[in-house]
């Protein structure tokens, strides 16, 4: 059976994650082709602290055990979902971009859905009343902007807030094998950047839990009783192709490794592919050069307003590029981008937006005065060097 440490907390106190596991897995030899076993699938290691509980599942269309949903595989096991949180894109995960969404009701097993991109994005007090233990497993893809782990902090601080243990079930993230970017200040802070940490920062969801945890950032500095229960077989520089798509536009591991830094032109007139059949592979604007890769965004799937709806955008296929592997985030194409479009009103025309993902003001500031690469990055360098500092305090894989 699995325990839970009670600890009482302090605000000078440090909370302490407890992991029931081996040592820190260490980097596979190269030779050493063992398959990654998925937190979800160790159910040796947190099935008992459900039995005969009323358990909460924080998921979505990623919560998979093999083929199989982890609701329906608890239900089929006897274990009692009193009801499923789900986050920006639903539980089925087909929910636009920043689209709202409504509570449900799973018509084939009958739990109740109570979305966190909806009325609320904190689970209520009245909505944890009649909750034991909160079970999260949801995949992501180790983004600052990416919603899941803004939703992760909400759902610690209700679980703190009604002494409610909470499991994070670890999943393998694909871009955890660089950090890389400006590390958001804090007059930045909103749901797409809830932490000074970078754009990518380089841990799993299991490992950033710890680090909200310790580092203080719930409100009102209080600690959750988390447990993590980790990945086997896995390293940061492991390869993991995610089984489905983790939100409607990011539909192939290519896109996920673009993602970080194609994302940050939502801020922008650019367009980066919504709407057509390779979002977040491709960037153009109708006001680009002709070229011969072109497309236009229409409404669709994942895409109902997708930028320069209808126009004919000339651009950039970077599935042509031949890259093997992301290590950075790519600045190179918003720079190029904005000398292509020149006057900078035409092209940043959401600057509020366009800061809350770069998670700072300074960077939009150097692209309009066309402040090279090398010096926007040399100006990263003293933050991500005491972030790396603070990350290396949660890794639990090398």
């Amino acid at each position: 059976m699995i325990l839970f440490i009670t600890v009482s907390w302090k605000k000078s106190s440090k909370l302490h994650l407890s992991i029931p596991i081996e040592k820190p897995i260490q980097k596979l030899d190269s030779n050493n082709h063992k398959p990654i076993v998925l937190a979800v699938e160790r159910l040796d290691l947190y099935f008992d602290s459900l039995v005969g509980k009323r358990v909460a599942i924080v998921g979505n269309q990623t919560s998979l055990i093999g083929k199989t949903h982890l609701v329906d595989t608890l239900i089929s096991l006897g274990i009692k979902i009193q009801k499923v949180f789900a986050p920006e894109h639903g539980f089925r995960g087909v929910a636009d971009n920043g689209e709202h969404v409504w509570n449900d009701r799973d018509p084939k097993t009958g739990v109740d859905i109570i979305s966190l991109y909806g009325h609320n994005r904190k689970p209520t007090r009245e909505q944890m009343s009649d909750v034991d233990i909160v079970l999260f497993d949801i995949q992501d893809v180790g983004v600052r902007f990416y919603t899941y782990i803004s939703t992760l902090h909400y759902v610690m601080e209700a679980c703190a807030e009604s002494n409610i243990p909470l499991i994070v079930l670890d999943r393998p993230n694909p871009n955890a094998h660089y950090v890389d970017g400006p590390v958001r200040d804090e007059f930045h802070r909103s749901f797409i950047g809830m932490h000074p940490v970078p754009i990518v920062y380089g841990m799993t969801i299991g490992e950033y839990a710890d680090m909200i945890n310790n580092e203080c950032w719930l409100g009102d500095s209080i600690g959750c009783n988390l447990y993590v229960v980790p990945c086997k077989n896995y390293t940061h520089d492991s390869k993991y192709v995610l089984p489905v798509p983790p939100s409607p536009n990011l539909r192939s591991d290519f896109a996920i490794s673009l993602y970080p830094s194609l994302c940050i032109f939502e801020g922008t007139t650019v367009s980066i592919g919504r709407g057509t059949d390779s979002p977040f592979e491709v960037f153009g604007h109708p006001l680009f050069p002709e070229s011969d890769y072109k497309f236009t965004p229409v409404s669709g799937f994942g895409s109902k307003k997708p930028v320069n709806e209808n126009k004919l955008c000339y651009g950039y296929d970077l599935k042509t590029l031949g890259m093997q592997e992301v290590n950075k985030l790519n600045i190179d194409w918003i720079i190029q981008a904005k000398k292509l479009l020149g006057d900078s009103i035409t092209f940043i025309d959401q600057p509020i937006f366009f800061d809350r993902l770069a998670g700072t003001s300074k960077f939009r500031m150097q692209l309009i005065n066309n402040i090279p690469e090398e010096e926007i990055r040399k100006s990263w360098e003293d933050d991500l060097l005491d972030f790396k500092a603070i990350r290396k305090k949660y890794l639990i894989y090398k």
